[in-house]
């Protein structure tokens, strides 16, 4: 059972899964390794987030600066991630989470797409918990495509220039209809955003540790929403007495 008081459970928790290639060479091995071990960190975030009573967990699992790693990492990962679907969905199923993903989806392999789009339709059902995978994502990049949608309504007359709002560019973003995360997470000691969430992070809590992702299970995700459950937050307000 979970100790955190419900009240002050975040809703949403996005997460920058940063650390396994370091977590690999230390072993002397190579980094697809770490990716191959940080896919069980995912399990065990999961299982951590549904027991807590977290609604929403987005990964950030490849960006797009990650296309200039080298090929075979990259070649790698695309063929990770449908086997890792493949492996783990009845776990989708057992906690009646619904898959989804943001990013430059179009970029990504057909096979692997495939089979994303397979799940994201099996999970699609489940309306309690949803776990969204950043892929081909950046935050820069979703915020260009956001702009250049609503650029495109204007020209056409859909939209008037002073109808434009910061609801109007929420609104054309990947996946709008998502609450902003409550929480943010980044392992491996690095302490920066790597492009990731630019417009919805803006009022998250930012939680950093120095494990590794693939160090990183239940307890350090416990250990995470204390964190997050001594804070107040504001919004820019003052906090009543």
């Amino acid at each position: 059972m979970s100790s955190e008081a419900p009240s002050k459970v975040p809703r949403h928790i996005a997460v920058i899964m940063d650390g396994n290639g370091r977590w690999a060479k230390e072993r002397g091995w190579p980094r697809i390794k770490g990716h191959e071990a940080g896919a069980e960190s995912v399990k065990a975030v999961m299982k951590a987030s549904r027991d807590a009573g977290v609604e929403i967990v987005t990964l950030y699992a490849f960006s797009v600066e990650n296309w200039s790693r080298p090929e075979a990492e990259v070649s790698g990962l695309m063929n990770l991630l449908p086997r890792m679907l493949s492996k783990h969905e009845n776990i989708l199923h057992e906690n009646e989470t619904r898959l989804r993903a943001i990013g430059r989806l179009d970029q990504l392999p057909a096979k692997t797409r495939k089979e994303l789009d397979r799940v994201m339709a099996a999970t699609e059902k489940y309306t309690t918990r949803q776990l969204v995978l950043a892929l081909s994502y950046g935050g820069r990049a979703e915020l260009t495509d956001a702009v250049k949608a609503i650029a495109g309504k204007v020209q056409a007359g859909e939209l008037k220039p002073d109808e434009i709002s910061d609801q109007t560019l929420s609104d054309h973003l990947y996946a709008p209809d998502l609450p902003d995360p409550d929480l943010m997470i980044r392992t491996s000691g690095e302490n920066r955003l790597s492009n990731f969430l630019l417009w919805q992070l803006s009022y998250a809590e930012f939680y950093f540790t120095p494990e590794f992702w693939p160090d990183f299970r239940e307890e350090s995700l416990h250990q995470a929403i204390a964190e997050y459950q001594r804070r107040q937050r504001r919004y820019g307000g003052v906090k009543s007495c």
